[in-house]
């Protein structure tokens, strides 16, 4: 699916209070004195930005965020069994959180109850790979930060020169069943028989893994998926050695990609405008595209930070 319309959650129960701003993943490390490290970046506090916050949150000194764990690379713990995170969402929280002078807290919450907790007040806003659509900005604001499609993900060195969906066209693919990029393939068959190439022999399966077994063995010469899912398998299984991900230039974010969005209480306006702003600021020295390339997707990163982006 594109992002997170909908899908199981796999949250824990447990409240993650970051207030050390320690457990960045990896060598990243951050702390409560108004600057972090994040993807080899140093943030530091913008006083102008914290000036912007809402009062309560300026004192408290502390923005709750939901987050539904783990959904690789936007979320994910450190190490399982554990309650330290890590993953894209997190580590762009801490790098916000840096720059407006504030912890970033969060705590795991089935994808399905956050935007009810938003309403209820449970939460300030929420980290989780969020859609953002019409139907969700009726009830809390979206800053938007990626985009987020389909992925093609092949074997290393894309032996079978894929670069775009039309060289799937002839060939055998693998998908997982029932999802979004099952759909795109069967509706990229049409396009397949006015180019004369024949239909793409489509290979679904119950699991993402299953597709990419099926690619280690060369049964299909590429899997559709995630664009995000895809970058973070390219980057770490067997080290990068296993699987590429194709970049085509037509469709950075992926194809049919929608903007994911930092979901936001619609009580807390001022806190929608200094997050906007302070994702504008990461944007603009590059600490974002840093933060994306350190789990494999930086073509996915927005160049301006928009409000309620959706279009649907």
């Amino acid at each position: 699916m594109n992002a997170r319309i909908a899908r199981p959650a796999a949250a824990a129960a447990a409240t993650i209070m970051l207030a050390s701003l320690s457990a960045c993943g990896g060598d990243d490390a951050a702390a409560p004195s108004g600057k972090a490290v994040i993807a080899g970046v140093e943030v530091v506090k913008d006083q102008k930005l914290h000036d912007l916050l809402p009062e309560k949150i300026k004192k408290d000194g502390e923005v709750r965020v939901a987050t539904d764990v783990p959904y690789p690379p936007f979320e994910m713990y450190v190490k399982e069994g554990e309650s330290a995170l890590t993953g894209l969402d997190y580590d762009l929280g801490q790098a916000l959180g840096a720059k407006l002078g504030v912890t970033f807290a969060f705590t795991p919450q089935k994808f399905d109850g956050i935007v009810p907790a938003i309403q209820a007040g449970k939460f300030d806003l929420a980290m989780s790979a969020i859609t953002d659509n019409k139907d969700r900005q009726k009830v809390v604001d979206f800053v938007d930060y990626s985009q987020s499609g389909s992925g093609i993900l092949v074997g290393d060195g894309n032996p079978s020169k894929i670069e775009t969906l039309d060289d799937l066209c002839g060939r055998k693919v693998g998908v997982q069943a029932a999802t979004n990029q099952l759909d795109l393939l069967k509706s990229h068959q049409e396009s397949c028989g006015k180019a004369g190439k024949g239909n793409i022999d489509i290979q679904t399966f119950p699991k993402d893994s299953d597709a990419q077994l099926a690619l280690r063995s060369g049964k299909v010469v590429a899997q559709v998926l995630t664009k995000p899912a895809a970058g973070w398998v390219a980057k770490t299984a067997d080290a990068g050695k296993a699987f590429d991900l194709v970049e085509d230039p037509a469709a950075p974010g992926g194809y049919n990609a929608s903007p994911n969005g930092i979901a936001i209480s619609k009580q807390l306006p001022e806190l929608t405008d200094a997050v906007q702003k302070a994702l504008q600021a990461l944007i603009d020295d590059g600490t974002l595209v840093k933060i994306y390339n350190k789990y494999g997707v930086p073509s996915i990163a927005v160049k301006e930070a928009t409000k309620n982006a959706s279009v649907d």
